[in-house]
């Protein structure tokens, strides 16, 4: 028996074979191969509307901060005005009023002042974690070059916002 030329019985039993297996392939490998497939790419394609979704939050996230620190400003801006002005009537005041008096007014200013201070300190840290995580997401997008790590990221970080997003309310 030579395998190189085979005889014609060999050759009709390989055939016969050969179809038997494509047929079995075809009728229970092939759906089960397709299936997983289409599954992934499905799983792939909500991760990516996941991350595009989650992009457009942190866009509408970021204007929104960048709104309330301008408000944060313009009140800070107008109390420090007032204050100013406070502070010169206290000044005028003191000449005519008592020293007692006097000293009223000019406490209630510093506490105004402290509390602003305190705001503008606390909008300046916001928006230091706000270039934090701008920083973080472009060294995460260097990383995260792997469907699979991004997969895993994506859920991660879909958790954390929304711990986060619930303890701000």
């Amino acid at each position: 028996m030579n395998l190189v030329t085979p005889d014609a019985g060999l050759l009709f039993w390989m055939v016969v074979i050969f179809g038997i297996v494509f047929l079995l392939l075809w009728k229970f490998g092939f759906p089960i191969i397709t299936s997983s497939l289409e599954s992934r790419n499905k799983r792939i394609q909500k991760s990516l509307d996941d991350a595009r979704d989650l992009e457009v939050k942190m866009q509408q996230w970021t204007a929104d901060h960048a709104r309330m620190l301008e408000e944060a400003r313009k009140e800070q801006s107008a109390i420090l005005r007032e204050a100013t002005d406070a502070k010169n009537r206290i000044v005028a005041d003191a000449k005519v009023q008592a020293q007692e008096e006097a000293d009223k007014i000019l406490s209630k200013a510093r506490t105004e002042i402290a509390a602003e201070k305190a705001a503008a300190l606390a909008d300046v840290r916001r928006e230091v974690a706000v270039l934090g995580v701008q920083i973080a997401e472009k060294i995460l997008r260097k990383e995260l070059s792997d469907d699979d790590k991004r997969a895993d990221f994506l859920d991660s970080m879909v958790e954390e916002v929304s711990r986060k997003t619930d303890s701000l309310s």
